[in-house]
């Protein structure tokens, strides 16, 4: 989860993403580094009441940052345009659980995997013995558009799809009875299930995650002094186990 996301935006943009040298990004300035982060997947990245983004890729990304030197500034922005603003270069790179792809890598260079994650499934706790998407035969189960969640939900025959701009309003369907189940990353499950006051009565989390899925940051292809930048402030967290505490802050 977040994640194998559609990429059809790009379609048009590809071959000119594709053609982008390392030479292009000779000379910028790194001391400041602008992410894109669609904050609407907590408790990875969201927005909280003084209006500020935050979460455990946000809280990773600031101790990346000051490690490997320079500025972290967050662009909260819809996913459903945020790699099309990536190849545009309206920013340098996408921190926003994302999956690390050979689809993806064909369109853009990545950092080093961060963190893995698994697609699960979310029920209400009144659904009886569910254990695998299957057991939700006609009924329909939700997740946000373009998402690892929505590609595997859709794989299973029988099972009906319904994708929605954001996971929470899967949630807030689910709970008026609407959808029948929710598939999404595991932390994001755990958010929603078991520490939202007004889910945790509702939903249960089911099974055992059912991918296995490493989330790295994009930038635009060529971009290998951002890479080298980022990696080298990733392999100072995760030697100091900063990643390890922000798991247990967040991650619970």
């Amino acid at each position: 989860m977040k994640k194998l996301r559609m990429l059809t935006l790009l379609a048009a943009a590809s071959a000119f993403v594709v053609a982008i040298s390392s030479t292009a990004f000779a000379g910028k300035d790194l001391k400041t580094v602008t992410f894109a982060t669609d904050a609407t997947w907590p408790p990875m990245e969201m927005v909280d009441a003084n209006k500020n983004i935050v979460g455990f890729e946000i809280d990773l990304m600031n101790e990346i940052a000051k490690a490997a030197g320079f500025t972290p500034v967050y662009k909260n922005t819809a996913w459903d345009g945020i790699f099309a603003g990536l190849a545009a270069g309206r920013y340098d790179a996408v921190l926003s659980s994302v999956t690390i792809t050979d689809e993806r890598k064909k369109q853009f260079d990545f950092s080093d995997p961060y963190i893995s994650v698994g697609q699960i499934l979310v029920v209400s706790k009144s659904a009886g013995n569910v254990k695998v998407l299957a057991d939700l035969k006609g009924k329909k189960v939700g997740a946000q558009i373009g998402t690892t969640g929505a590609f595997e939900t859709k794989k299973v025959a029988g099972v009906e799809l319904k994708t929605y701009d954001e996971v929470g309003l899967a949630f807030e369907d689910m709970a008026a009875g609407r959808i029948s189940g929710v598939v999404c990353d595991e932390p994001t499950a755990a958010h929603y299930a078991l520490q939202r006051q007004e889910y945790k009565a509702k939903f249960k989390i089911v099974g055992k995650s059912f991918t296995s899925e490493s989330y790295g940051i994009a930038v635009q292809k060529g971009n290998k002094e951002l890479v080298a930048l980022l990696n080298k402030g990733i392999k100072a967290v995760k030697a100091k186990k900063i990643d390890e505490k922000l798991k247990k802050k967040w991650l619970r």
